[in-house]
C-alpha cells in the first residue's frame, strides 16, 4: 500500500521517502520491510489420502469418527479437514447410526415408590 502511494506521488512529480509516508499514515516502518518467513501449511499425503477415501465412502462421518477408525490423532484429522476445505455432509433427518433411541429419564413419568 505504501509503495503504491509512493509510486502515485512519484508520477505526479512529488518525491517522498518511505520513512515520511510511514509517519504520515502512522505505520511502523518495520511493517513496510517485513517479509514473512513462515511457510504455508502443508498436508502430508499419508494423512490426506486415507481420510479422503474414508469421507467419500461415509460422507456423514465427522473428524472424530474418522480419526478413531483410521487410528490418527483427532487434531491432525481436523487440521486436514480445515486445510483442504472438506466438510462433512449432514445426516438425513431421522438417520442416526444407533441401535435404538431410548427415552431419557427426565421424560419418563414419575412413579411413586411402592409402599407396603
Amino acid at each position: 500500500m505504501i509503495e503504491t502511494i509512493r509510486q502515485g506521488l512519484k508520477e505526479e512529480g512529488v518525491v517522498v521517502s518511505i520513512s515520511q509516508l510511514c509517519r504520515w499514515f502512522e505505520v511502523p516502518r518495520r511493517t513496510f520491510y517485513y517479509q514473512s518467513v513462515k511457510a504455508p501449511p502443508k498436508v502430508q499425503p499419508r494423512f490426506a489420502e486415507p481420510i479422503k477415501a474414508m469421507i467419500e465412502d461415509n460422507p456423514s462421518f465427522g473428524y472424530r469418527t474418522v480419526a478413531h477408525l483410521l487410528g490418527f490423532n483427532k487434531n491432525t484429522v481436523q487440521r486436514v479437514f480445515q486445510l483442504r476445505g472438506w466438510q462433512v455432509r449432514k445426516r438425513p433427518v431421522g438417520f442416526r447410526p444407533r441401535i435404538e433411541a431410548r427415552r431419557s429419564r427426565a421424560s419418563q413419568p414419575n412413579e411413586p415408590p411402592a409402599s407396603e
